[in-house]
């Protein structure tokens, strides 16, 4: 079920939302939390049944083995043992589900067999894999295990994070689900809307808007159409505008529904194309899976604690894992490697090139920001290529390898030249000047940890109040993504 469809719009949340509204004002907090747990059950059943029992096979296992790793006498090689047992089935469901199929190729055209894996993938397993794999290593920790099966079942499959994120933290989350204080508040659902008519408008209108001249343009690229600079950059920045609002778009209806029903859940994107360094950018994009890749990837690795080389391999490797998690594909680990490298260059950079202060600060800065969004830019065309030949023939064209003048190559939308370039110029002014949901609500909507922009408030006649104009605004935000929704329409991140 997708949060810009109309069955879950005007059926399943208000029927969910009033279900715990009568629920919460009775005081029946434990009916409340298992109308949730139920809700999201059938939330995510409603693509494929059969994958349900898939995902409450992984809690009833992830459950079972936390209450091991903490049960007494728990000594330290009894919970290593059991931790690597409970990563290990969680792995392998990724491996088989997600990897068989791309494995099982790259082996046949290395050794010329036929081996054939036609696996369908579960919906969210690379998210509610790698969430229980922190409250694994957490519990192993020292934290404390989770003794109700069905609130540690509603921590996993929360419905408005489940799909692509963010990866809560059960001390986040948790102790939310336990609190006395979680109610129905009628402010917070308000400000709840207002989120998710935020969202809503920037996937329906904005990232769905720039898609077809993105999809065109990577389209033409794979049939190996010799595209234009012209339409070479339209569409690498097309796709640019598309998956940045498609994912933002998502994190806020999530932020939304979350403060709905009384919860707040971690801030995921915190506008990332306003970054001046790679790392910064890193700090803001998904920054539930970027926290996840430092703390349970990176730093086990040894982090920077062995050298300079040795961080410099550690980052790399973490960042071909963080590609590989995003898809059972080459592209995806050239970007993972890009980025890697990006990230590699910069901690160089910090380390013997930035007392080369050269120029004013604000020309310094200009270009720090520049420099970051185009190396972000090319990384992308890998990202949203299919294959590693349509990425080159993208690259080779961005570098002026095909010529100058606009062409015909690419049929569509680019015909519609003036539409296209008017929806990438806005959507990326948008991007870099207009403030985020936390500059909006300061006093409203304070997150679970800091952010990049946490000193910058949007000017005070921009902030949200509960007033009437504040309504009108949030039903127009509301009728116009709900004019442009299509169930065909999926979320980027719910392919990974």
């Amino acid at each position: 079920m997708l949060f810009n469809s109309y069955v879950f719009l005007f059926a399943f949340l208000p029927l969910v939302l009033a279900g715990f509204a009568v629920f919460k004002s009775r005081k029946l907090d434990r009916l409340a939390a298992l109308w949730l747990l139920l809700a999201s059950c059938a939330f995510y059943g409603w693509w494929n049944p059969a994958y349900l029992l898939l995902l409450l096979a992984s809690i009833l296992v992830n459950y079972a083995v936390a209450l091991l790793i903490a049960a007494p006498p728990s000594g330290r090689p009894r919970r290593h043992s059991l931790l690597i047992l409970g990563v290990t089935f969680n792995l392998a469901l990724i491996a088989y589900f997600k990897y068989f199929g791309f494995l099982a190729t790259n082996l046949n055209a290395l050794a010329g067999t036929s081996f054939h894996f036609d696996i369908l993938l579960p919906l969210a397993i690379s998210f509610f894999t790698f969430q229980q794999i922190a409250y694994l290593v957490d519990v192993a920790k020292g934290q404390p295990a989770e003794r109700s099966l069905p609130t540690y079942a509603l921590f996993v499959v929360f419905f408005p994070q489940l799909i692509a994120g963010p990866i809560v933290r059960q001390e986040e989350i948790l102790p939310q689900f336990r609190s006395r204080r979680w109610r129905f508040d009628a402010t917070q659902v308000a400000v709840g809307l207002l989120i998710f008519a935020i969202g809503l408008s920037k996937k329906v209108v904005i990232a769905d808007g720039v898609a077809p001249v993105a999809n065109a343009v990577f389209d033409g690229a794979e049939r190996g159409i010799a595209l234009t600079l012209f339409e070479a950059w339209l569409g690498a920045l097309a796709y640019t505008v598309q998956i940045y609002f498609d994912f933002s778009g998502y994190s806020d209806m999530a932020v939304g529904l979350g403060r709905m029903f009384g919860i707040r859940l971690p801030i995921n994107f915190d506008s990332p194309y306003k970054a001046r360094s790679i790392s910064e950018f890193w700090r803001r994009w998904h920054m539930t899976l970027s926290r996840f890749l430092r703390d349970y990837l990176y730093v086990p690795l040894g982090g920077n604690r062995r050298g300079e080389t040795r961080r410099h391999v550690n980052l790399l490797i973490t960042m071909l894992l963080g590609g590989l998690w995003h898809g059972a594909a080459w592209t995806f680990i050239v970007w993972g490697g890009l980025h890697g490298l990006y990230l590699v260059v910069n901690h160089g950079w910090r380390r013997y090139g930035d007392g080369w202060r050269i120029g004013p600060w604000w020309l310094r800065s200009l270009l720090a920001w520049l420099i970051t969004f185009l190396a972000v830019v090319l990384a992308w065309v890998f990202f949203r290529a299919t294959s590693l030949s349509g990425a080159t023939t993208m690259l080779w064209a961005m570098l002026g390898g095909n010529g100058l003048s606009l062409g015909t190559g690419v049929p569509g939308s680019l015909i519609q030249v003036d539409l296209a370039v008017a929806g990438v110029v806005g959507g990326l002014l948008i991007a870099w000047l207009a403030p985020n949901i936390y500059q909006l609500l300061p006093n409203r909507l304070r997150p679970l940890e800091t952010y990049a922009d946490s000193a910058r408030r949007a000017p005070p006649w921009l902030r949200w109040q509960p007033a009437w104009h504040w309504g009108i605004i949030v039903g127009i935000m509301l009728g116009l993504g709900v004019l442009g929704v299509s169930d065909e329409n999926e979320f980027l991140y719910f392919n990974f």
